[in-house]
C-alpha cells in the first residue's frame, strides 16, 4: 500500500540513532534526584516567570506611564541568582552544561580516552568544590554578617531585603553540581578501571 511505503521511507528519529556524543535530558530515576531537580524545576519555572513579569512591568512603567518601579533591580539580582542556580544544578545533573570537551569529539575509545576523561572530571570536581567553599563564605557573610555575630547584615539599599537570600542559591547551586560532578567522577573512574561504559 502507498501509504505503507511513505511509513517505510520516513526517517527514524529514535535515542538509539542519535549520534554519538549528542546528550539529551533524563528523567530522574531515584527519589532523591526526583526531589532535587523537580525542586529546582519549579524554582527555574517560577523565576523565569517572575523576572519576565517584573522587567515587563518596569519597562512599562518607564516607557508607557513615564514613572518608575522603585527598586526593582534588587528583586531582579536575587531570582536572577536563583534561576541561574538552580539551572546550573540541572545542567550538571544532566551534563549539559557548555564545554569545549575535544577528548570526546577527537579520541578514539579506549584507556588513553578513559584516562583524560577521568582527568577532566577531577579536576572539574576540584574546581567545583573550591568555589563551594567561596559559595559558603559568601552566604555566611550574608547570613551573619562581615563579623560573623549577626550584627549589620548586609540588606538591599530600597526594600532592604537580606543578601543572603540571594547567595543561598549560590552555596545551594554549587552543593547540587559538586554532587553530580562526583558522581561523573566517580562513573569516569568506573570505566577508567573496569572498561565498563555507562549511558
Amino acid at each position: 500500500m502507498p501509504g505503507n511505503q511513505e511509513k517505510e521511507k520516513s526517517p527514524s528519529f529514535k535515542c538509539d540513532t542519535m549520534p554519538p556524543g549528542v546528550l539529551t535530558t533524563d528523567t530522574p530515576k531515584n527519589f532523591f534526584d526526583k526531589i532535587v531537580i523537580n525542586s529546582f524545576s519549579i524554582i527555574s519555572f517560577s523565576t523565569t516567570l517572575i523576572l519576565t513579569l517584573v522587567i515587563c512591568a518596569a519597562a512599562f512603567f518607564r516607557y508607557i506611564l513615564d514613572g518608575d518601579l522603585t527598586g526593582y533591580e534588587e528583586w531582579v539580582k536575587i531570582f536572577a541568582f536563583w534561576l541561574y542556580f538552580s539551572a546550573a544544578a540541572i545542567g550538571a545533573y544532566n551534563r549539559t552544561h557548555v564545554s569545549a570537551d575535544l577528548v570526546q569529539a577527537y579520541v578514539p575509545d579506549g584507556k588513553l580516552k578513559d584516562s583524560l576523561v577521568f582527568l577532566k572530571d577531577l579536576v572539574t570536581v576540584g574546581v567545583c568544590l573550591l568555589f563551594t567553599w567561596y559559595g559558603y563564605e559568601f552566604f555566611m557573610f550574608g547570613f551573619a554578617g562581615p563579623l560573623g555575630t549577626g550584627i549589620a547584615i548586609p540588606k538591599t539599599n530600597v526594600w532592604r531585603i537580606s543578601l543572603w537570600v540571594g547567595y543561598l542559591s549560590v552555596f545551594l547551586g554549587l552543593i547540587f553540581m559538586t554532587y553530580y560532578f562526583t558522581r561523573d567522577l566517580f562513573m569516569s573512574a568506573v570505566t577508567l578501571i573496569t572498561g565498563r561504559r555507562f549511558k
